[in-house]
């Protein structure tokens, strides 16, 4: 189910044309929106940063599985 999800979402991207800078904000903001509707404020900053450390680990490794 989840990779049918992302592909939709990419797809959306792709079909409107969206520029990088800008497909990076919708997920921004959608990481934003689910942290704020799905995780309880304390550990909130908590899993922010643990998401931000996973992200540039897997742009640092090249991680070819995401």
């Amino acid at each position: 189910m989840e990779e049918r999800i992302l592909a939709e979402e990419v797809q959306v991207l792709e079909q409107n044309q969206a520029p990088t800078d800008f497909s990076l904000v919708v997920l921004e903001n959608m990481v934003t929106n689910l942290l704020n509707t799905s995780v309880a404020p304390a550990p909130r900053q908590y899993v922010a940063r643990s998401f931000t450390e996973a992200l540039q680990a897997s742009v640092i490794n090249n991680d070819k599985a995401h």
